[in-house]
């Protein structure tokens, strides 16, 4: 908006380029000057002029043929052009109009006549200008599958685009918007990733940095994962703040689906591998000393292992599929599942000392529902169980599962008696993407996708999870808190 505009004046006579130099130095503008006719349009591609004032009578190429030149360039075609001339008959204006000239004056000008039409036609042309990128800004914005929102000083929405109405839950029209982003985006969101023992309550600091937010599953939607990113606008603009709600919500399932295929082929294959290539071994080393008995025994212990992997392979190419991933938080678990997958996972992990505290006046746990399916339960303790045994300094943990059921809610505590985390580490436990840190020792790199996709599987049914060291003795204790149903 500050920038000067350019005026560029051609024309053969030095007297008349000093003329009108003159009169124009010092009003705010920037000078080019050409002197002949092919010069200028040179001149013109480079800088694009915000008007020219062209001389008709000009040798080799007059200002008539200079000016059809001009307006046969696409680039330059809408440029401004005043035709100076000392011809005043009418013939000659006419064609001066119809080689594209805009205006007219006379050499008998005075000098407030030519500054009042600079003046007037830059202002024009410069405002058409700013007026057609809007147009062309507006329109790629709306047609663009990312959301956009401008914000004022106050944080209330001066602008948004039809993709972030549509994560707002706002009407696809342009109707003012009374109720200030933040304000509007906790209708929908919650704010993950926080330091907390409390739900997170989305506030100023969601757009002091780059955030992710979720909206929960329900019945009849899947979750939304958004990260939301800032630029501060500066100048005298209504506008302070350029919001972008980036879409993550694909990249994150498809990392839970590496994670999960990992943590599936890592802990579920082994058990019945193991027998299989056993026996297989067994076999080719000791099959013609072995009666027909005894050889038909390793033979059906083998299938049997290998049934038990082809059921395997089918159950975790289910967890690959996106959509089972997406509706298994439809089928809730009770508290009389997640006490059983808790054994199952116990087992599998061969654990070796697991403490299981539960309240006492738990009575009908058949009755509790936790949001989450059992399917996903698993993955989350087969993650926590893992990481308690894997960074134990003898893999050898002792973990204390501590369940307390309230009426609406469930908190599930998970302790083990292994090494410490640092601050840092803490409260960049369950950030997306996080690579900063060492994970829980100081020699892997990274903290993995584990606690992340813990974390998303969460706060996806709306829960909370939260991190921190024990202060009775080593290890770390995971929080997770999960809304919670009775049957009535």
């Amino acid at each position: 908006m500050n920038q000067k505009s350019t005026v560029l004046i051609v024309d053969d006579q030095e007297a008349m380029r000093d003329a009108l130099e003159g009169m124009l130095t010092n009003q705010g503008y920037e000078l080019a000057i050409a002197t002949n006719g092919q010069e200028a349009i040179d001149l013109a591609r480079q800088l694009l002029p915000d008007i020219i004032l062209l001389d008709v009578m000009m040798p080799d190429m007059d200002g008539f043929e200079t000016c059809q030149h001009l307006r046969a360039d696409p680039i330059l075609a809408k440029v401004p052009i005043i035709m100076v001339t000392a011809l005043n008959d009418q013939d000659s204006r006419l064609r001066g109009i119809e080689a594209g000239a805009d205006d007219f004056i006379s050499k008998s000008y005075s000098k407030l006549e030519l500054r009042a039409k600079v003046r007037m036609i830059t202002k024009i042309n410069r405002y058409q200008r700013l007026l057609n990128e809007q147009l062309k800004f507006k329109w790629m914005f709306e047609n663009t599958d990312e959301a956009y929102l401008a914000l004022n000083h106050d944080k209330q929405i001066t602008y948004a685009n039809s993709k972030a109405r549509l994560y707002l839950n706002l009407p696809p029209t342009e109707a003012p918007i009374n109720e200030s982003f933040i304000k509007l985006i906790s209708k929908h969101y919650h704010q993950v990733h926080e330091p907390s023992k409390t739900p997170v309550p989305i506030d100023e600091k969601l757009i002091q940095l780059p955030r992710y937010i979720v909206r929960p599953d329900t019945q009849t939607a899947l979750p939304i994962w958004l990260r939301v990113d800032l630029m501060e606008i500066s100048g005298e603009s209504e506008e302070k703040s350029l919001v972008h709600l980036c879409n993550v919500t694909n990249t994150i399932l498809a990392k839970r689906i590496n994670w999960t295929l990992a943590g599936q082929i890592s802990h579920k294959l082994k058990t019945p591998l193991l027998p299989i290539l056993s026996g297989i071994e067994f076999l080719i080393k000791n099959h013609s000393k072995l009666p027909t008995d005894k050889l038909e025994e390793f033979l059906k212990m083998t299938y049997t292992g290998g049934t038990r992997l082809c059921a395997l392979v089918d159950k975790i190419l289910d967890y690959a599929n996106v959509s089972n991933i997406n509706k298994d938080t439809q089928d809730p678990c009770t508290l009389t599942n997640l006490l059983s997958t808790i054994t199952t996972v116990k087992e599998m992990l061969d654990i070796e000392s697991l403490l299981m505290l539960q309240q006492d006046h738990i009575e009908n746990p058949d009755k509790f529902l936790i949001p989450i399916s059992c399917t996903r339960i698993e993955m989350v303790l087969t993650e926590l169980f893992s990481n308690a045994k894997n960074f134990h300094p003898t893999n050898t943990p002792i973990i204390e599962v501590d369940i307390e059921a309230k009426p609406d809610n469930l908190c599930l505590k998970i302790r083990d008696n292994g090494i410490q985390l640092s601050p840092e580490q803490l409260a960049n436990i369950w950030i997306p993407y996080y690579q900063g840190e060492k994970y829980f020792t100081g020699e892997a790199e990274g903290m993995g996708l584990g606690m992340s996709m813990v974390g998303t599987l969460v706060w996806e049914v709306g829960g909370t999870c939260q991190a921190y060291n024990r202060t009775d003795g080593k290890g770390v204790v995971i929080e997770l808190n999960f809304p919670l149903k009775t049957w009535d």
